[in-house]
């Protein structure tokens, strides 16, 4: 049975101690900057980043940025699907796309504008390519 979302905001340290290392390591797969790292996890103060980054068990993650890791972690996995070769797989948000998604701009132009919208968008597009849902 699914745990509520309100049961994860509650164990948010539990869960944080081992889910922002994992999306700090896909972002450093990617070669995100500070910048980049802060718009994926909807932050707007650089000083929580690097707080997460050296303290993620004392990480208090709201629903937003839990679903904004779990988007992060399908759009990692669905790269690692596709592109089995793992140079191909990191840099494909940083390729020009020309599917209509993009138009011509790369997947992280679009998960640039910062909305969870462009991650579930991205996500989605991925999970259609590898034949999901």
């Amino acid at each position: 049975m699914p745990v509520p979302a309100e049961q994860l905001v509650q164990r948010s340290s539990d869960i944080s101690g081992s889910l922002l290392p994992a999306i700090f390591r896909i972002f450093g797969q990617w070669e995100l900057t500070g910048r980049q790292q802060m718009t994926l996890l909807g932050l707007s103060n650089e000083k929580t980043l690097y707080n997460w980054k050296n303290k993620p068990g004392k990480a208090k993650l709201t629903r937003d940025v839990l679903e904004r890791t779990s988007y992060i972690l399908g759009i990692y996995k669905s790269l690692q699907i596709l592109l089995p070769d793992p140079v191909l797989a990191d840099r494909w948000l940083l390729t020009p796309n020309d599917n209509p998604l993009f138009n011509g701009s790369t997947p992280l132009d679009r998960l640039m504008a910062g909305q969870v919208l462009d991650l579930a968008v991205v996500r989605n597009h991925l999970d259609a390519e590898r034949g999901g849902w």
